[in-house]
């Protein structure tokens, strides 16, 4: 897959199925902080969860077979993270 056939996939992800079937990616980073922070027991930002689930996305293409899903989820999440970097302050 070309890098802008990946992101043209990623983006359609978060704008579409994904968007509709887990909702605002914002309340969902803040919930999935609010779990990792209570369960950590230390703070974990919404951007923290994106970063982090990206770079899962990276673990799991070491580990195991290289599939273009990874990079795709891995560049939707990165593109999450930068929207929530840029609005952190808002």
């Amino acid at each position: 897959m070309k890098p802008d056939e990946t992101l043209k996939t990623a983006a359609s992800l978060v704008s579409g199925d994904r968007a509709k079937q887990y909702g605002d990616y914002t309340i969902m980073h803040q919930r999935a902080a609010d779990l990792w922070s209570a369960y950590l027991k230390v703070e974990v930002k919404p951007q923290d969860v994106a970063l982090c689930m990206a770079l899962l996305k990276v673990a799991r293409n070491e580990m195991g077979q290289v599939k273009p899903d990874n990079g795709i989820d891995a560049s939707a999440y990165m593109a999450l993270w930068a929207a929530m970097m840029e609005n952190k302050d808002a």
